[in-house]
């Protein structure tokens, strides 16, 4: 396959080369720093036009092919700057399954950062078995009451919105009685509690408790009941790669590490490169999809499980080659051990590509 720019593509590289040159180095890139300006980041690569690249204009986007999307993701690791906020998943999320009066109202200040936003998912008894989750929301006049206890939910702190998931019928079967909502979290009844992470972030997760919190029943995302529906569009685009800006990271983190090692290649660095290659073709090859049309289901959960593999064996190579003294490296190994768990367990993604992808029996 040629995966050489076009030239509308390769002039698009060269302005964005030539802005991150000037901006690249003026932002932090990891701890509790890059946590605490990722918003003064967001908006950054906004006003140059440089965020919400494929989405559409309608609600500021500018409605380019998803390739350029990868360029920038390819161009932000070659210069070192901050990856780009993640955020498309939510975008789908809302895209796909709000009214155009709930996307024309929230999609405008997600893209162009004015507003942040959480992920209201995960429970401490509702991970990778999110369909049992006890979060409810209860019908009061023209609100809904929120009751219930969220985990690792990313950038709670200093989110102004959280898209949740609630039980509204709590007598229909599992997956029929979940709603989906836009909630307000500077309200009463929202309390924060952060998690630090053993690689010494503190800022990214937290987890929050919602004791009397309210939703105007106008808020609600599509009909209740039907937050299933949007919590798989969610997370099928929440593990596709071609969205996470990961897989030229991994490339440039293998050749750091390359440039750091005298005489024998170790073999957790040798067997990285060779997964950071194999990911970063996977990507090109699910881009290239995209744009002859093809959508993705269930293969999101090989995504999700081809990236895990990539994560840690970089950072088992980042380990045998960097030790624990380079806090950078060491974090970047400790990192990796989360990924196998966030966005869906390992385990739960083979279950995924056996019975659907695969079709067997269980």
């Amino acid at each position: 396959m040629d995966f050489r720019d076009s030239p509308e593509e390769a002039a698009f590289r060269e302005r964005l080369r030539d802005w991150l040159a000037g901006v690249a180095g003026t932002y932090p890139t990891s701890g509790d720093e890059y946590w605490a300006r990722q918003g003064e980041w967001h908006a950054e690569l906004y006003r140059a036009g440089f965020f919400g690249l494929s989405w559409p204009k309608e609600y500021g986007g500018q409605e380019l092919a998803p390739v350029y999307d990868v360029i920038l993701d390819e161009e932000l690791a070659i210069a070192g700057a901050p990856p780009r906020p993640s955020l498309g998943y939510l975008i789908q999320g809302l895209g796909h399954h709000a009214s155009p009066e709930l996307c024309r109202r929230f999609l405008p200040g997600m893209i162009d950062g004015s507003q942040r936003w959480c992920q209201g998912f995960s429970e401490p008894g509702a991970g990778s078995d999110l369909a049992s989750l006890t979060t409810t929301a209860t019908r009061d006049g023209d609100d809904y009451v929120i009751h219930g206890h969220k985990i690792w939910t990313s950038y709670s702190d200093v989110a102004d919105w959280c898209l949740l998931l609630a039980r509204t019928d709590s007598a229909a079967p599992r997956h029929k009685g979940i709603s989906a909502f836009v909630l307000s979290m500077k309200q009463p009844g929202v309390e924060q509690r952060p998690l630090e992470m053993m690689s010494g972030v503190t800022t990214e997760f937290g987890q929050v408790l919602f004791d009397g919190a309210r939703v105007p029943a106008d808020q609600l995302v599509g009909a209740p009941g039907e937050g299933w529906k949007l919590a798989m569009t969610v997370v099928g685009h929440e593990r596709e790669p071609s969205t996470l800006g990961y897989a030229a990271r991994y490339g440039k983190l293998v050749r750091q590490l390359a440039a750091r090692t005298d005489g024998a290649v170790p073999d957790e660095l040798a067997w990285a490169a060779v997964q950071a290659e194999m990911l970063r073709l996977h990507v090109r090859r699910r881009l290239s999809e995209q744009l002859d049309g093809v959508t993705h289901g269930p293969q999101g959960s090989l995504d999700k499980l081809l990236m895990t593999w990539v994560d840690q064996s970089v950072g088992h190579a980042a380990l045998a080659v960097a030790g624990t003294g380079d806090q950078e490296m060491f974090g970047s190994y400790l990192y990796s051990r989360a990924q196998s768990v966030m966005g869906g367990t390992s385990q739960i993604q083979k279950n995924i590509i056996a019975a659907r992808i695969l079709g067997l029996g269980a």
